[in-house]
């Protein structure tokens, strides 16, 4: 499967002049982003400490592509468009050449299928993270919460309904039903349905609300081989952000996800089975110091479990940057990543992890 995702890949790259030239209303576009990378402080546990952002061992250093996009997006007619976009990632310091090419887009877009609302199906962005994302604006340092935690997908297979509720377009609604397994074919019943909010009070401001249900196989535990108990997932989140146009932004993002029946504990000689409640906490923004100047930071904490029963597995997360934006679609950003670990219950205290960066990012069509 992988080679014939390379194939399409070469056929992009040799007939991209044809793409930019279609007069059907074809056009070819790309993004790239890498760094080179030195991981200054590491535990020397830390392949086996749960809930990490950074990976890789102390000083392990190298020149790395993060994320590579080719994007081939075609618009039919008016009322229909497609887009079709492969991906290649590597891990995030992590000296690892291999190249993993998957389908990151492959849609239809269906637009005003009913006034101010478009219909969208196929392998997408869900509603989870979108207009976080743009307001941090900083992809290639790194994901947005709930994404780096796992906590939703960036992509997902199914249908969504997005479009504005007032005609003004202050208030507008998202709504998606999909398999819930990211990329992977779909093998279950089980399915994920999703909800946004979006309230625009002003140009600067930015409110979303947003929740996910997702279905989920029972869970069973070794301990009481006998029972099983449901396992269904409930997501919120809340994102506030301002903005200056191309001068600063600012912007707060909190998610609570509750995991029903995911944790098992032995208490009076007892097995107590109880749900799994994480919380996230995302604070960021960037400052425009000049056209080509510009400085990045924020700070995220993210908490697995909040339960009183669970401690010692907190985590903070700091990012700090300073981007030199040579051109619109050009930047060189030399940035720090810092991460801290709560003590454990044991005492075993764990070192935390820095890893300084230079990292390039560009986009072409």
């Amino acid at each position: 499967m992988k080679n014939i995702y390379l194939i399409v890949l070469l056929y992009l790259l040799t007939s991209s002049q044809i793409f930019a030239q279609n007069e059907s209303g074809g056009k070819f576009s790309g993004l790239m982003f890498g760094d080179y990378f030195y991981n200054i402080l590491r535990d020397s546990t830390i392949d086996d400490i749960s809930y990490k952002a950074q990976t890789g061992q102390k000083d392990l250093n190298g020149f790395q592509f993060r994320r590579i996009y080719f994007t081939y997006d075609y618009t039919i007619s008016d009322q229909f468009s497609t887009r079709f976009r492969l991906e290649s990632q590597t891990q995030v310091g992590v000296n690892n050449t291999l190249f993993v090419v998957f389908v990151k887009d492959a849609f239809l877009k269906w637009k005003d299928i009913f006034e101010g609302s478009n219909l969208i199906f196929g392998i997408q962005p869900p509603p989870s993270f979108d207009v976080a994302e743009g307001y941090w604006g900083y992809r290639s340092l790194e994901k947005t919460i709930m994404d780096l935690r796992a906590i939703a997908s960036s992509r997902d297979f199914g249908v969504a309904l997005k479009g504005r509720i007032n005609s003004g377009g202050t208030i507008n609604y998202w709504l998606m039903y999909g398999n819930g397994n990211t990329l992977d074919s779909d093998g279950d019943k089980y399915k994920r349905a999703y909800a946004h909010l979006e309230f625009k009070p002003t140009e600067n401001i930015d409110i979303t609300v947003y929740g996910d249900y997702r279905y989920k196989a029972d869970k069973s535990f070794s301990s009481l081989p006998d029972e099983s108990f449901n396992n269904d997932a409930l997501t919120t989140d809340i994102f506030i952000g301002y903005k200056e146009p191309k001068s600063f932004t600012i912007g707060v993002e909190s998610f609570l996800q509750n995991n029903s029946n995911d944790v098992i504990q032995l208490e009076n000689a007892d097995y107590k089975v109880s749900n799994r409640n994480a919380l996230g906490v995302s604070l960021f923004g960037w400052y425009r110091f000049s056209e080509l100047l510009a400085g990045v930071g924020r700070f995220d904490y993210f908490d697995p479990n909040i339960s009183s029963d669970f401690k010692g597995d907190s985590r903070n997360y700091f990012i700090l940057g300073l981007s030199f934006i040579l051109h619109e679609k050009v930047s060189i950003t030399p940035n720090v990543l810092f991460e801290t670990y709560e003590q454990p219950v044991n005492g075993v205290s764990i070192d935390p992890s820095l890893t300084g960066r230079i990292t390039f990012n560009y986009e072409f069509l």
